[in-house]
């Protein structure tokens, strides 16, 4: 498996954990969800995240998860792992596991009780060390949900110290005016060069394309869409490809519920065929009579949109 560096570009979706109906791990359709995230255009996959249900794993269902992950993708893709721990002993085990296992690198997210810039520095370096520098690192900056503020300042002086952090994956929201302000300094040599991919939902992804991100990770279960703002912003089509990222806002923002969203994206995706099941492993939402009429009607108007654009 190839690692990732600060290179890295596209769309790296986070994958869902698919269950069976009395919440056993289905591997037959972790394989079948596997294969629709790359045919739809993920060049990356991101697993063991927080939409990944991670917390609800025992350390073996873990494991075994990430093996079949790997078995499926057979190197085509890179395979990010959610290692984040509230201890650092746990936290490199399955590290220093997964990457022998072939994954191309780790995802850490900061712990929530860290609240000044030299506690933030000093945890990553602390997890860099732990690491050693052969393992190549994501920093996930997602204030909203951990309560942690990563300064620009913060972020380009753990840049620097750590070289093996090869990747921001930027949740901030509101966010734009600090991506920015990351490139701009890189541009400026005052800020080692990350990669940059984007979060929340792939809510704000066009704007954040235009402001310097080298793509998306993040889940959505139309990934297909994300793959292809991705590439239109790219290529100059901003105007186009945001049509088509408008129509899917509707259902982006359902998605992006706290709590709920998972569950609808787990049923959107059961009924795209990707997974057999959209059981969400306890404790987790249920979606009642009303959710599903909701989802119902904004599928319907999500197709009749891109009929409209020619994007169907």
């Amino acid at each position: 498996m190839t690692l990732i560096d600060n290179q890295a570009r596209g769309v790296f979706v986070i994958s869902a954990t698919p269950f069976r109906d009395d919440g056993t791990l289905d591997l037959d359709s972790t394989r079948r969800l596997t294969e629709f995230y790359l045919e739809k255009g993920a060049t990356g996959l991101t697993v063991l995240g927080m939409m990944g249900e991670a917390a609800k794993l025992s350390p073996e269902e873990s494991r075994t998860f990430l093996d079949c992950v790997l078995e499926t993708v057979a190197g085509r893709v890179p395979v990010v792992v959610g290692v984040s721990a509230a201890g650092l002993v746990a936290l490199r085990d399955l590290a220093l596991d997964s990457m022998a296992r072939g994954a191309a690198g780790v995802m850490v997210a900061p712990t929530p009780n860290l609240r000044t810039d030299e506690q933030i520095v000093g945890y990553y370096a602390m997890v860099c060390e732990a690491l050693g520098p052969e393992v190549p690192v994501v920093l996930q900056d997602f204030p909203l949900t951990l309560g942690v503020q990563f300064s620009v300042d913060c972020l380009v002086r753990i840049f620097h110290d750590n070289p093996q952090i090869v990747m921001l994956k930027h949740e901030d929201w509101p966010g734009l005016a600090k991506l920015g302000r990351l490139r701009e300094l890189e541009t400026q040599g005052k800020s080692r060069k990350v990669s940059i991919l984007v979060g929340n939902g792939g809510l704000f992804l066009p704007q954040e394309m235009a402001r310097g991100a080298d793509g998306a990770m993040t889940g959505y279960a139309y990934p297909e869409m994300l793959a292809e703002v991705v590439r239109g912003v790219n290529a100059g089509e901003r105007d186009r490809v945001e049509d088509i990222f408008d129509a899917h806002l509707p259902l982006i923002r359902l998605e992006t519920q706290p709590g709920l969203g998972l569950a609808i994206r787990k049923e959107v995706l059961f009924r795209r065929g990707a997974i057999a099941s959209a059981f969400v492993r306890r404790p987790g939402p249920k979606l009642n009579k009303a959710d599903m009429a909701e989802i119902d009607r904004t599928l319907a108007r999500l197709d009749r949109r891109l009929a409209e654009l020619g994007a169907a």
